[in-house]
């Protein structure tokens, strides 16, 4: 895998060959909490993951534009120089695929998106806030990590690090409220109606998103396909594994 020197430390590689598929996490997520995942995605192609703007290892100051994480996922994939790829991607990451979809149409084959709207206007960081700073931080150990986060507490536990005085979030709370906020004060259906090839729209049952606007993602999509999974939370590829991955392989096995 050659990715230019920018991107490089960003980039997970999960193993396969063919195909690239490449996956996007949620706001304050991490490429290596997609490793469940990654081992079963990697029979249909060559799989990576990428760390967002301000998240994992990808600590490169700028802007945190829509747009500019969605030119990051192209300028990956253009870099692996595979051909066109699958973008799957998880809430943030979800909307980070459609835009590059939207923006490349050379460069993406299909797009799963799992539990993000596309018009969140009038949402403020406020409860984002009261959530985060109720977090006992710094965390004494991973145990504790884990035994906090309960169920998905697997899953964040990829997403902190340890420092002199314990374990903290990798990502900047600043930097996390600086690219939520812009969720808030627009909408993405222009792209979202822009995307050329398959859309898979993956909805948790128990989903924080407005209500019916995925199943309207699916509808205003080119060629797109909308699955409520029951009993899954946010996060559906950890809450319904199983379901998730019958859905997505399916999606994949249809892709010319």
């Amino acid at each position: 895998m050659s990715v230019r020197s920018s991107l490089a430390s960003s980039v997970v590689d999960f193993g396969g060959t063919g195909r690239p598929i490449v996956l996007l996490h949620g706001l304050m997520g991490r490429a290596t909490t997609w490793w469940p995942v990654s081992r079963w995605l990697t029979a249909y192609g060559h799989v990576v993951g990428l760390d967002a703007r301000g998240h994992g290892r990808a600590r490169r100051p700028g802007s945190w534009t829509t747009e500019e994480f969605a030119d990051d996922v192209a300028e990956l994939v253009r870099d692996l120089g595979e051909g066109p790829a699958v973008l799957i991607g998880h809430s943030m990451g979800g909307l980070h695929a459609w835009v590059a979809a939207a923006r490349n149409p050379e460069l993406v084959a299909g797009v799963v998106v799992e539990d993000m709207a596309v018009d969140r206007r009038g949402d403020t960081v406020d409860p984002w806030r009261a959530y985060f700073e109720s977090w006992p931080v710094p965390f004494r150990s991973l145990a504790q990590v884990s035994e906090f986060f309960g169920g998905l507490g697997d899953y964040f536990v990829e997403c902190v690090e340890e420092r002199d005085d314990g374990y903290h979030l990798m990502a900047n709370l600043d930097d996390l409220y600086a690219i939520a906020t812009e969720w808030g004060e627009r909408d993405y259906w222009s792209y979202l109606e822009a995307v050329r090839c398959p859309m898979l729209v993956i909805e948790a049952g128990h989903t924080d998103m407005p209500e019916g606007q995925q199943a309207e993602m699916a509808r205003r999509a080119r060629n797109g396909r909308h699955l409520v999974v029951a009993d899954a939370g946010h996060v559906v590829h950890h809450d319904q594994p199983e379901v998730y991955r019958g859905a997505v392989e399916a999606f994949l096995s249809a892709l010319p």
